[in-house]
C-alpha cells in the first residue's frame, strides 16, 4: 500500500449529533470501506445526521465518492430524512464533486461549520477485505454515482464494464 494512502486515516467522533468524520490524507478505494462500514453502523444505531470535514483531505476518487453518494442515498430513506453535510471542502474536491452531481445529494457548506470539529479522536480501521471483496465495493460505488447522475455512466462506463465482469467471474 502507497505510503500515502497507509497514513490516511478517517477520524470520527460517532457521540456527536450529528455524527463527525474527518477526513486525514487521501480518501479513496483502499480505505473507503471502513467510512461506508462506520456510516452503516451509525445508521444501524440511529444516527441520521452526518458533518464531514475537508479540511486535511489531501485528495479524493471516484470510488469513495460512489461510497458517500449511497450513503446520502440511504439517508434520504431514513424518516426524518437524514443529512450528509461536506464542511472545509478545498476547491479541487469540491470542483470533482459538482462534476460528479454530487452537490445535489449532499449539503456542501462553503463557510466554517457551525458544528464542533475538534472532537474527533477515535480513527476507523479498515479491515482486510479481499480482491473480489474490494471490486463489489469499488462497483457499487460506481453505480451509486450513475443513480446520483446517470451521465455519470459514459464516464465510468469502461470501469463498470471491468468490475462488472470481474466479480461475475468469481
Amino acid at each position: 500500500m502507497p505510503e500515502a494512502v497507509a497514513k490516511s486515516v478517517y477520524l470520527v467522533d460517532p457521540n456527536s449529533d450529528p455524527v463527525v468524520v474527518r477526513i486525514d490524507g487521501r480518501a479513496c478505494f483502499q480505505n473507503s470501506s471502513c467510512l461506508r462500514d462506520f456510516v452503516e453502523e451509525m445508521l444501524r444505531r440511529g444516527k441520521t445526521r452526518f458533518v464531514l470535514d475537508f479540511q486535511l483531505c489531501a485528495s479524493m476518487d471516484s470510488t469513495f465518492l460512489g461510497v458517500l453518494a449511497g450513503a446520502a442515498l440511504e439517508l434520504k430513506k431514513t424518516a426524518p430524512t437524514g443529512s450528509f453535510v461536506l464542511a472545509r471542502v478545498a476547491p479541487r474536491n469540491l470542483e470533482l464533486i459538482r462534476n460528479l452531481g454530487l452537490h445535489r445529494l449532499l449539503l456542501v457548506d462553503s463557510g466554517d461549520p457551525a458544528v464542533v470539529l475538534g472532537k474527533c479522536d477515535t480513527a476507523l480501521e479498515c479491515k482486510n477485505r479481499t480482491e473480489i471483496e474490494t471490486a463489489r465495493l469499488v462497483l457499487e460505488a460506481h453505480e451509486n454515482l450513475v443513480t446520483v447522475d446517470e451521465a455519470n455512466r459514459s464516464k465510468f462506463q469502461d470501469v463498470l464494464a471491468f468490475l462488472k465482469n470481474r466479480v461475475e467471474q468469481k
